[in-house]
């Protein structure tokens, strides 16, 4: 356990990639975003408009005053969308409309969990950023437990996706998602598990052999501002969902998601035949 200040850190990658450290409750490090401006970044709680680190650590505070990131009291339920089709809120979705009985992801203070409430799903994942690494928080992973949340590595806070999954299904669960950052991960999931949902998440600056890697395997990726998503995902989607920082669904079953998510919702839809990918009139600068 991170029981000694000095011991609790938290490392995560926003906007752009910027690699931020917390430490003992406070942000010690944050390093040059690659992405000089993002239509994403824009609409955060607290906006970050122009992307220099003291806009990226002034954010990343603000997360940690409101609800609580990477520290024990961390808010872990929620039901507001933040996006319209966010991997949290297309997931949760997914288990209120019974298409997913299991969600894998990770969780600062916790590390690779399995969730089976669509308000956990959202409460963990709605804010989250690429976690790279991050320190075990004793009195959230309680919280999570109670909620009929699973934690794979107590101890650690480990984020091991391919586990998570494994995990999962011994414990029972049939139809379950998984977020993953790596093709490697998404890869060994899929081979171990082909039924398993993976959805493809923080893709900025990925490599092109990364990306036909991973988008041979999963059934949603988000775009970020990765330019090979974008054209691989791109020319290959069945569905775009946004033209700013879309998702782009690869699978049937990873359109159905989608196409349930907007069935739900009152938000008033523009659907049209289109040769994908479409891109809008504001994106991600420069893509990588």
């Amino acid at each position: 356990m991170a029981e000694k200040e000095e011991d609790d850190i938290h490392v995560i990658e926003a906007v752009g990639r910027s690699k931020i450290v917390i430490q003992g409750g406070k942000v010690t490090e944050v390093s040059v975003s690659r992405l000089r401006r993002c239509p994403l970044a824009k609409k955060f709680a607290l906006p970050v408009d122009e992307i220099t680190p003291d806009a990226v650590k002034a954010n990343i505070e603000h997360r940690m005053a409101s609800w609580g990131m990477c520290r024990p009291h961390r808010k872990i339920s929620g039901s507001v969308d933040f996006v319209g089709f966010g991997a949290s809120e297309l997931l949760s979705s997914g288990i209120l409309t019974g298409s997913l009985d299991a969600v894998v992801l990770a969780c600062d203070g916790a590390g690779t969990v399995i969730v089976t409430t669509p308000e956990m799903v959202q409460g963990i994942g709605g804010r989250m950023s690429g976690l790279v690494s991050t320190s075990p928080l004793a009195e959230e992973m309680d919280r999570i437990e109670q909620g009929g949340g699973i934690v794979l590595d107590r101890a650690h806070a480990e984020i091991d996706p391919v586990r998570g999954v494994s995990l999962a299904y011994g414990k029972g669960f049939s139809r379950v998602a998984v977020t993953v950052a790596s093709a490697d991960a998404a890869t060994a999931i899929h081979d171990q598990h082909p039924d398993a949902f993976i959805f493809g998440v923080h893709m900025s600056g990925i490599t092109g052999a990364d990306a036909e890697q991973l988008v041979a395997v999963a059934d949603i990726v988000t775009a970020c501002a990765s330019k090979w998503i974008w054209r691989i995902a791109g020319a290959r989607a069945l569905l775009q969902a946004g033209t700013a920082v879309p998702v782009f669904a690869l699978t049937k079953r990873g359109k159905q998601l989608i196409l349930d998510k907007i069935a739900r919702s009152d938000r008033p839809v523009l659907v049209s035949g289109s040769k994908l990918p479409v891109y809008g009139t504001e994106l991600p600068e420069p893509l990588l």
